[in-house]
């Protein structure tokens, strides 16, 4: 009888073991090839995205990615101008940002009074905010998006530290597309927000 007890209590152990290794697994698989959450901390999205907003990103979208060297090995779709994505920040390699993509491989940017040119035609930005009060250069450009390459900007385009000051995001930068706003605090009514 008391063998059977131990007996017992070896597969109970080894049946939560293996869950528990199986559930581990799982959320690594998930968090490195399917989705990712990611928290807000600057005002450079504002009003599409605050402070304190914590988002759900599709990392499956853009291609699966060998993990660690951030290779693309399955390219499923590139990004499109509008998308909302989150990329290793190039100048600091250890920090993600977020932006919207404004400009895509090949194209020509020019920036003038505020307002974006893309290959010389105006871009209608329903997403920019400016800020009326603030005075700084408005001018930027041209220039020309390398091949494998985004121009990104904040929706806060005054407050916003994007590709005007450091330059462009390579492809294998990219870790997906932002979705959905999961929760968001102290804007609680944000929640299941979808992203646009």
């Amino acid at each position: 009888m008391k063998q059977k007890k131990g007996v017992q209590k070896k597969s109970l152990f080894r049946e939560y073991l293996e869950a528990a290794i199986i559930a581990i697994f799982l959320a690594l698989f998930i968090r490195a090839f399917v989705v990712q959450a990611f928290k807000i901390p600057s005002g450079s999205m504002e009003p599409t995205l605050l402070i304190g907003d914590h988002i759900i990103v599709n990392k499956f979208l853009y291609g699966i990615k060998a993990p660690f060297i951030n290779k693309t090995i399955i390219p499923i779709s590139e990004p499109k101008r509008g998308d909302i994505i989150v990329f290793i920040y190039p100048v600091d390699k250890e920090k993600d940002f977020i932006k919207r993509v404004i400009g895509l491989p090949g194209e020509q940017i020019e920036i003038k009074s505020k307002k974006i040119f893309i290959n010389g035609e105006l871009f209608d930005d329903p997403f920019g905010v400016y800020s009326k009060s603030l005075k700084r250069n408005e001018n930027f450009g041209p220039i020309i998006v390398p091949a494998n390459n985004l121009f990104v900007m904040g929706d806060n385009r005054d407050h916003s530290y994007d590709s005007r000051y450091w330059g462009f995001v390579p492809f294998e930068s990219l870790k997906g597309k932002a979705v959905i706003v999961y929760w968001s605090w102290p804007h609680w009514k944000r929640f299941a927000h979808l992203i646009r």
